[in-house]
């Protein structure tokens, strides 16, 4: 591996833990904070030099946006990608959040396009009208995690209904205004102070449509574009409470409490024994995505080789980045699936 290749590596290999460390894996960044990887820059529109024919090595470059709760995961796959399969091509993995990637995804300027949520009708339509064929596929399971200040003792059992009925305006207070004791009446008298990723985040997007059925939320929540920020604030704030990606709070729980729920049989803590579509913390997993320009996979040899390993990958790497696998028959359906594309 040359020289520059191997520098890059290793900036992404550090990156990675210090982006999970502190949050800063967040949707609504730039293009222009991309983690990149790989060997030096090539053509990887050159498909007659990029011919990946029975393990034959391969160039180009992979461009990859997205939401930045996928972010950790499918940075360190490419890191796997670039250092034990393919050291000449470069996957560059952005993100600027599940919307803003999905809008150059759908500009054809990425191959594929990480989200928090599926993809909208809207966006479906964006594609065909720009000739762009893609396909959405599952990479690993999150569960939406509400977390509280680690000196919060009164606050780390709540129920499903009391998470719903706090976070929607008006249910409450006509001013938002709520104090712990207007959730219990033994919780101390002292307003409740809200925080939550922005509207650039397709977690927040998940809130709202899933959990509070596409009510408002409450006119005093703070919604912050970086996760980092989203950690640091509830962790100085004794009062606060927040929601995000369980990745986020197993990456600091020295700074969180991670609110247990009770979705009728008793509290359950998320982790990643417990986060599964079906399991103990079903109602708050959800699954992430990315999605595929079959146009590139087509086109783009290295782009297809990449797909093909995440499905090989993803069972190995999720737990690492603070993801539930998804079962292993389910990824090799996909595995399967791209595989097939001709």
């Amino acid at each position: 591996m040359n020289t520059k290749k191997w520098l890059s590596v290793l900036l992404l290999a550090a990156a990675i833990p210090a982006v999970a460390a502190c949050g800063e894996g967040e949707e609504g960044g730039t293009s222009e904070e991309a983690a990149t990887s790989g060997a030096e820059e090539t053509d990887g529109n050159n498909t007659e030099e990029n011919n990946n024919e029975a393990g034959e090595e391969l160039s180009g470059t992979v461009a990859i946006d997205g939401s930045g709760t996928v972010y950790p995961l499918m940075a360190r796959i490419a890191e796997e990608f670039m250092i034990n399969e393919q050291e000449g091509v470069s996957v560059e993995v952005s993100r600027a959040g599940t919307s803003a990637g999905m809008q150059r995804f759908v500009n054809g300027e990425t191959d594929l396009s990480n989200a928090s949520r599926e993809i909208r009708e809207e966006e479906i339509e964006e594609l065909e009208a720009n000739g762009i064929e893609s396909r959405e596929y599952k990479v690993a399971l999150d569960g939406l995690t509400i977390v509280i200040h680690p000196d919060n003792d009164w606050a780390n059992e709540m129920t499903e209904e009391e998470i719903k009925e706090i976070f929607v305006t008006g249910n409450i207070t006509e001013s938002d205004e709520i104090m712990w004791s207007d959730i219990r009446s033994d919780w101390p008298d002292e307003q409740v102070n809200f925080y939550g990723p922005n509207e650039n985040h397709g977690t927040n997007e998940f809130f709202v449509e899933e959990i509070i059925d596409e009510q408002d939320l409450v006119q005093t929540i703070n919604l912050q574009q970086e996760y980092s920020t989203l950690v640091t604030l509830i962790s100085e704030d004794e009062n606060a409470i927040g929601f995000f990606g369980y990745g986020y709070y197993a990456n600091n729980t020295d700074e969180l409490e991670a609110v247990a729920i009770d979705f009728g049989d008793g509290p359950v803590e998320p982790s990643l024994d417990t986060i599964e579509e079906d399991g103990e913390y079903g109602p708050f997993t959800r699954p992430v995505f990315t999605n595929l320009s079959i146009n590139s996979a087509q086109e783009k040899p290295e782009v297809k080789a990449f797909a093909e390993y995440v499905f090989e990958v993803a069972d190995d790497l999720a737990g690492d980045t603070g993801f539930a696998p998804l079962p292993e028959e389910e990824l090799n359906e996909q595995l399967e699936d791209v595989q097939s594309i001709q």
